[in-house]
């Protein structure tokens, strides 16, 4: 994506099932389950660049000790600090005793992360600030083992308002708002009066105070705080928690909008956010990685019994498209075979921008995440030339000659790296936005394989949000190589709407496809749409989510995507460009025919999986109108 947003976060746990000297003689190392943290949450290193948390908790502590140990960074380098500061613990405390490095009981009891379940979680921030505080695991403390409760998730919650003041129903009195600490209470809560429920039930029964606590981590019914937790959630989630007795969890929204994968053998069990990562740490086939489905919980008890649990009835699955198009690592064996077919379903689109001219057109993308979409145009576009070579070949029949033969075995798209990205100089302008004269220079290409005046130039992008990253360096750092016509792609269809469930997309007047139709309004006298919509949107103000309706759908109705994406060309077209642009996109029916199992798509339709999103949207419109530069949620 030649534009920078921030995306969803990353969440990763590993749950040893055997002793931990088991884990020593099997994989000579005392700190197997930390080493697999380690590199589940750098293989997910894309989902995080704010910062990074990690959390263990240890079984069967001694009495006084610490059993939950967090570390938590929001440096430049957070993975890094965050297992640096855990294996320099380690380290220290053996360095004039290297015996206790195989101690595996000795580096239980003394160090912090050397115990039986470990949770991670990457954070890229979609708003608020960068401080410790913003970053997971969170951790609920109680001096009663069983109602310790430590969270990490990658999560947006579209109806946080309706949560905190379900908490204020309850009776408790939460200090933040945030749908993380939302989320925290709710199932604090519920774990609470799960917990007093039992005490009362064991104590009826006669055991002794010492004895119950044993009693409610062997009873806990982990689903069922789940169940009551969750029912009025709005919103997509991968939730990872830990109880302080050693249950775990990881549960997944009922629409499947967030995404999380799991592994077990007689080890271990791992989940993650993606399905390669687990490949990778675990050295196993894709096969043996499942996906947790929706509206379900993979549960570990404290025994090592492990179960998966329907907590909400699933609904119809809206599992995020952009995880497949941009944000999920490509290395997936599905994930890789998705983006080689949205390049290959462009591709008659972008034959049709440059008149089917091969031989004056040069092909390339903008790094680097295009490159596998970029593939899958190359192999469809070497297709069509093939096609194109066995006409020609059949039409001479007998009359080839050798020399004509060469000539059309020359027919081939031109196949460049243009477009280079350098990444330090984007670093350094992120600290001062308004100096354009570097913004512009972002992006550098490589001279001498256009010819000026002659050539077609096609560029291949994820998607296009803005359109400030094209028309401020991309577009003039092209159009200094001199070519007739600029073709901007994007394999990804118009972004129109707001993503409510985590992706940093919030503005409806951020979006080039929403200003262009807004233009395309006012140059077709047809501003009493945008009226109509404000009016309807404060309409519906105060109703309950479940009875809004999207009506910013009606400011792009009385366009069709063509009109709206010659709009967006002439928008992000600089004022001095010598060079044609033009900007294409993918269409909806393409991206569901190269993506068939990701249907997810609200921020390309409107369409969104649950009542609160049409809420936001709404939201979002009217503080467009009314100049409020806000979230809508």
């Amino acid at each position: 994506m030649s534009e920078q947003i921030k995306h969803e976060c990353g969440i990763a746990m590993v749950r040893l099932l055997k002793p931990l000297e088991y884990y020593l003689n099997k994989y000579g190392t005392s700190t197997w389950g930390l080493n697999k943290l380690h590199l589940l949450m750098e293989k997910q290193h894309n989902r995080g660049q704010d910062g990074a948390g990690i959390a263990c908790i240890k079984f069967d502590p001694r009495p006084g000790s610490k059993y939950i140990n967090r570390h938590r960074s929001n440096s430049n380098t957070p993975i890094a600090d965050v297992f640096r500061w855990a294996y320099d613990e380690i380290n220290q405390s053996v360095n004039d005793h290297a015996e206790r490095r195989l101690d595996v009981q000795w580096l239980k009891y003394n160090t912090g992360f050397a115990g039986e379940l470990f949770m991670g979680h990457l954070r890229y921030g979609t708003f608020g600030k960068n401080n410790i505080q913003n970053l997971h695991p969170v951790i609920r403390a109680n001096n009663w083992m069983t109602r310790n409760l430590v969270l990490a998730g990658n999560f947006n919650m579209t109806n946080v308002d309706e949560l905190f003041n379900r908490l204020l129903e309850l009776g408790q009195y939460p200090v933040e708002t945030s749908d993380t600490i939302t989320i925290l209470e709710k199932i604090g809560h519920f774990l609470d009066e799960e917990n007093e429920r039992l005490y009362a039930k064991f104590k009826a029964e006669g055991y002794s105070k010492k004895d119950i606590t044993s009693k409610i981590a062997e009873a806990l019914n982990v689903s069922d705080i789940l169940k009551q937790s969750a029912y009025n959630w709005d919103g997509g989630y991968a939730i990872a928690g830990m109880f302080g007795h050693g249950d775990s969890f990881v549960f997944r929204d009922p629409s499947g909008i967030r995404p999380a994968f799991y592994y077990q053998d007689e080890d271990v069990v791992v989940a993650a956010s993606e399905r390669p990562v687990i490949q990778t740490a675990l050295n196993v086939h894709h096969t043996q990685v499942k996906e947790l489905m929706p509206g379900q919980a993979l549960i570990v008890e404290r025994n090592g019994t492990v179960t998966l649990s329907p907590i909400l009835e699933p609904k119809k699955k809206a599992a995020c498209s952009f995880e497949r198009i941009y944000f999920s690592r490509g290395t997936d064996v599905d994930i890789y075979q998705e983006r080689k077919r949205l390049g290959k379903v462009l591709t008659k689109t972008i034959l049709k921008a440059v008149n089917h001219d091969l031989k004056n057109t040069v092909f390339s993308y903008i790094p680097n995440t295009a490159a596998v979409a970029f593939y899958g145009l190359v192999e469809e576009l070497a297709n069509f030339c093939d096609k194109i070579k066995k006409d020609l070949i059949l039409a001479e029949g007998a009359n080839l000659t050798p020399a004509r033969m060469d000539e059309i075995f020359k027919l081939k798209a031109r196949v460049e790296k243009l477009a280079v990205k350098d990444i330090k100089l984007r670093t350094f302008i992120t600290q001062d936005n308004a100096r354009d004269d570097l913004v512009a220079h972002v992006y550098d290409v490589t001279y001498g394989l256009v010819n000026p005046g002659v050539d077609n130039l096609v560029v291949l992008d994820d998607s296009i949000v803005r359109g400030t990253t094209l028309k401020k360096s991309i577009i003039r750092i092209l159009d200094r190589l001199g070519p007739k016509k600029i073709v901007v792609a994007s394999s990804a269809p118009q972004i129109r709407y707001p993503d409510c469930y985590g992706i940093d997309m919030t503005k409806l007047g951020d979006f080039v496809a929403f200003n262009a139709a807004i233009e395309l309004l006012k140059e077709h006298k047809l501003t009493h749409v945008i009226n109509e919509v404000y009016l309807s949107c404060k309409a519906q103000e105060n109703l309950p989510k479940e009875e809004v309706v999207n009506f910013v759908k009606n400011i792009y109705r009385p366009f069709t995507a063509e009109q709206i994406s010659a709009k967006i060309s002439k928008l992000v077209t600089p004022v001095d460009c010598k060079a044609e642009v033009q900007v294409v996109y993918q269409t909806i029916e393409d991206l569901h025919d190269a993506i068939p199992n990701h249907t997810g798509d609200w921020y390309f339709t409107g369409n969104y999986p649950t009542p609160g999103g049409n809420k936001v949207v709404n939201r979002s419109f009217i503080n467009y109108i009314e100049g409020r530069n806000e979230r809508a949620y």
